[in-house]
């Protein structure tokens, strides 16, 4: 695994922690933590998106993100999982994976040079 994937679970994993801030927080001094996490949450984000593609960066978080908020809401606030939810967030974790593959097959790709349709991979607009 290399550093920009690192960046990616570390934006996720801050991601809920702020939203399960927003949930527990009844004083106003706790805000000043989760504005904190919010914080560092963006600052991983941005270093995931200087080393990889921003919409793989965007779909992995959201998706764990999501897949994290559903399971923190059953297991911590008491909320009810239907067979739909589950089907729908494997689903969600399926496309996660794909993508993080496809992303791979494509580092591989662009790191022998190879090229695909008369286009160099990984350099947008320039053309052999």
């Amino acid at each position: 695994m290399n550093k920009a994937w690192i960046y990616v679970a570390l934006t996720s994993f801050f991601e809920l922690v702020w939203i399960f801030g927003f949930n527990t927080a009844n004083q106003w001094w706790h805000w000043i933590f989760i504005v904190g996490f919010i914080f560092v949450d963006f600052h991983f984000l941005t270093k995931a998106c200087e080393r990889l593609p921003t919409g793989t960066v965007y779909a992995v978080f959201a998706g764990i993100g999501t897949v994290g908020t559903s399971l923190m809401d059953v297991l911590f606030f008491g909320e009810h999982i239907s067979l739909g939810k589950i089907f729908f967030i494997f689903l969600l974790v399926i496309g996660v994976a794909g993508l993080k593959i496809a992303d791979g097959l494509d580092e591989k790709k662009a790191s022998k040079g190879v090229e695909k349709d008369g286009m160099a991979t990984g350099v947008l607009g320039s053309s052999k």
